[in-house]
């Protein structure tokens, strides 16, 4: 029983330290902890808000490098469109000039055949009169020689 008495008499003692303790607990809520948690909820918010701001940023500037990158393959190939067409164009020029220059080369050989030809008629048209001439040389130089 003197225990029971001296526990109850502890904890009358104890009633006013319970009492102020529960006070200090509502009065650190409401004044220190609530506001934190404030505060870290709206760190915690702009934090958020920050990293998806980023990660919008990170997706539109990827898009524009993309965007980017298309284009620049869009300029690759005209200008590759544009050098194969100068190419083609350059071969056909090429062809052309060769296809006049064997143009003008068989027409010289035609026109050097044509020469030669009428060249070779006349020089066998003055070694036909050169014969007779020279024949007629011959022959009256044989006479002469028999006559003699």
């Amino acid at each position: 029983m003197d225990t029971l008495q001296a526990l109850t008499g502890i904890l009358l003692k104890a009633v006013p330290t319970i009492i102020l303790l529960l006070i200090v607990h509502f009065y650190l809520k409401a004044m220190f902890f609530r506001p934190l948690q404030k505060v870290l909820a709206q760190r915690r918010a702009a934090t958020e808000g920050a990293r998806e701001s980023a990660d919008a940023m990170v997706k539109t500037a990827a898009e524009k490098a993309a965007a980017l990158e298309a284009k620049l393959r869009q300029a690759h190939e005209a200008i590759y469109q544009e050098q194969e067409e100068a190419r083609r164009k350059l071969l056909a020029e090429q062809s052309a000039r060769v296809e006049e220059a064997k143009r003008q080369s068989r027409e010289l050989i035609h026109q050097g055949k044509l020469e030669l030809e009428a060249e070779t008629a006349a020089a066998k048209r003055q070694l036909a009169a050169t014969v007779d001439a020279l024949a007629e040389q011959i022959t009256s130089s044989l006479l002469r020689r028999k006559a003699s």
